[in-house]
């Protein structure tokens, strides 16, 4: 199957997607979606001005997950194609000698042909997490941001990691929420994307672009994005130690305030101007200023005594964690990525060359240049700040929960006891705590608006709210019960690249995704049907969805979830019977021939539907619907799939017969 930038599905050799129209990515080798003879795009993340980033399957280690960023600038040449290969490669060597727990793996780098074109390609690992944007974006809806524990934690987290990298001589160059994944595995940051492969594009396109003769700018080198990268990395392209620091600094006061650099920096005195938005303890307030100042030279030397600054200023408590984050993208029309797109963000229209040698009667000029120039980089600072960010990639939202209540001394002993109850049997079933809290506010709130974002407090005059709440949340423990363990103690952390991997298990059977997100939309609906017509994805309600997913397609691939029909040129009719219980469904495939007459005929009762598709998706001949017969020529060769659910509220006996002429 081949895959949009959205995640639709779509038949191999597709050239256009079949939902959107985008234009789909073809990869020319003697597999069909196979790259380098060894990774199977499942599909696109991202694209920036010098190539596009995918998920791909390792087919050589056991179908692993991995991201492959592609580098195709569009340069002319048979020297600048070679030239590139060289300074790119040197990169890549750089980069693979990084080994860090914190830092993506990177794997190698080849050559292939995409769309006809040779292309470099560096694969490295799959990050499964959410980004810091993504989780600001979903606190931001809820009218929060990170406090300054979290954001203190974080700093104390990623300064080694600086502190390793700057000790091999590498300099990230791009540090942004961006950028940072929190990883599902541990809940640890993971420093993604670094800038370096962008900066070897940026200066071969620089060097070997075509020269436009009506340009009035030369073309853009800089790496780094506006707000976040330090004034003299913008302008100048010079970057140290000091200008990673910078942006880590930069991206803790986003995740604090909320708020964009553009809107943290005073318009007349373009100073960073963050007090006005939030109360930081002095220590942290006074470290991020050091880190922020406009020279290098005047900022902490090394990631290493920023480190010993904050240890020094932070009591000796263990930090909370952050806790796990949802995927948001509805399954059937999107598929999110947690790796940000390989892109370079705009910089100066304008750059300084610096010579490599200064003579002693040259120092004065060089010193009235300098200072021209850094006037002349803070007046356009102050231009761009508006207009920097429009070119920001859109990202998935995730829901970070609000505690709910928890039990204090105050309560009531029958309330007390009712929260221990609650406790226990969310422990028993394995359920994230955090993810409970986030579900239950959810739809406690939907219940009561007005309550929306407050947290219960365990006064007696907030006693009936608190029944309320603990009355949905064992309704929601009784739904919950129904999952299997092993999905249950996934809820808060599924992502995009488990409905990725449950697309390759199923297509494996002969069966398209709509079949599998059918079967689990009439469970997910009978448990909740309030959500009918929503794009619950997008909050915590969703991660149950994913669960019950979870469940169907082990059952697919166990052989109980579906059925294989047989016909033979003497046998030309079959049917099959069965019985539904209330939210479940059976899925059928039959092997017939373009042109070839079909009749499909249901006995049962109107809350059981039915679906049929084509072997490619391409042809919907039902779908979700009460109709009890179909008859037409089919359109295409290849497996048909029908699928039968239950909407009823009782077990419902339903035959399918099939006549294939």
């Amino acid at each position: 199957m081949m895959y949009c930038s959205k995640g639709h599905e779509n038949p191999d050799r597709s050239r256009y997607c079949l939902e959107c129209g985008e234009k789909l990515v073809e990869a020319s080798n003697t597999q069909p979606g196979i790259i380098g003879d060894r990774y199977r795009i499942i599909r696109q993340l991202g694209q920036g001005g010098f190539g596009r980033t995918y998920l791909a399957e390792d087919i050589n280690r056991f179908n692993e997950l991995c991201v492959l960023k592609e580098f195709a600038p569009q340069v002319q040449g048979t020297y600048a194609l070679q030239k590139g290969q060289q300074l790119f490669q040197r990169e890549a060597g750089t980069l693979y000698k990084l080994q860090h727990p914190q830092i993506p793996k990177f794997r190698e780098l080849f050559q292939a042909s995409l769309e006809g074109k040779k292309h470099l390609l560096l694969v490295q690992d799959y990050v499964a997490g959410a980004s810091y944007r993504q989780l600001l974006n979903t606190r931001k809806q809820q009218g929060l941001q990170f406090n300054e524990t979290e954001v203190t934690q974080l700093l104390q987290q990623l300064l080694p990691v600086l502190d390793y990298i700057h000790s091999l001589g590498v300099i990230h160059r791009d540090i942004s929420p961006e950028n940072i994944i929190l990883r599902d595995a541990d809940y640890l940051p993971v420093l993604i994307d670094f800038g370096g492969v962008k900066q070897v594009a940026a200066s071969i396109v620089s060097q070997f672009s075509p020269a436009d003769p009506h340009a009035t700018v030369l073309p853009v080198t800089r790496v780094g994005k506006i707000g976040y990268a330090p004034p003299e990395q913008i302008f100048s392209g010079v970057v140290s130690f000091q200008s990673d620091l910078y942006a880590l600094a930069a991206t803790a006061l986003v995740l604090l305030t909320g708020k964009e650099p553009q809107d943290l920096i005073d318009e007349q005195t373009l100073e960073w101007n963050w007090r006005r938005e939030i109360n930081l303890s002095p220590q942290l307030g006074n470290i991020l200023d050091k880190m922020l100042v406009p020279r290098a030279s005047d900022r902490y030397p090394s990631a290493r005594q920023v480190l010993q600054a904050l240890n020094r200023s932070v009591p000796k408590q263990p930090a909370p964690q952050v806790p796990p984050t949802i995927v948001t993208k509805p399954p059937v029309t999107n598929a999110a990525s947690a790796t940000s797109s390989w892109q370079l963000q705009p910089a100066s229209a304008s750059y300084y060359a610096r010579s490599h040698s200064l003579s002693v009667g040259k120092v004065f000029g060089i010193g009235l240049l300098l200072m021209a120039t850094a006037g002349l980089s803070w007046w356009g600072t102050r231009l761009w700040l508006h207009s920097r960010m429009a070119s920001m990639p859109e990202v998935i939202p995730t829901i970070s929960p609000i505690a709910a209540p928890t039990p204090t001394p105050q309560y009531s002993t029958v309330e007390q006891n009712r929260k221990n109850q609650l406790r226990d049997r969310r422990q028993q079933l394995g359920i994230n705590d955090s993810f409970y809290n986030a579900l239950v506010n959810q739809l406690f709130w939907e219940e009561r608006p007005e309550q929306r974002g407050k947290t219960l407090s365990s006064s007696p005059a907030d006693a009936a709210l608190r029944s309320e709440w603990d009355s949905i949340a064992a309704e929601v423990l009784n739904k919950l019960q129904a999952l299997s363990p092993e999905a249950r103690q996934q809820l808060g952390k599924y992502r995009a690249a488990d409905r990725d991997r449950w697309k390759v298990s199923v297509n494996k059977l002969n069966l398209s995704s709509r079949t599998l997100y059918d079967l689990t939309d009439a469970t997910f609906f009978h448990l909740f049907p309030q959500y009918k017509g929503q794009n619950f994805i997008n909050q915590p309600i969703g991660q149950v969805w994913h669960g019950i997913a979870t469940d169907k397609v082990q059952r697919l691939v166990s052989g109980s979830g579906y059925e294989k029909i047989a016909f033979t040129q003497e046998n030309t009719i079959q049917q099959v019977r069965g019985n539904l219980q209330p939210g479940e469904g059976k899925a059928y495939i039959a092997q017939l021939t373009k042109d070839q007459l079909m009749q499909l005929n249901l006995e049962a009762e109107p809350r059981v539907l039915i679906s049929a598709y084509s072997p490619t998706g391409s042809t919907v001949l039902l779908e979700d619907s009460s109709d009890r017969t179909w008859s037409g020529k089919l359109p295409e060769t290849g497996y048909y799939e029908f699928v039968v659910v239950s909407t009823a509220s009782a077990p419902v006996d339903y035959l399918l017969q099939i006549i294939a002429d």
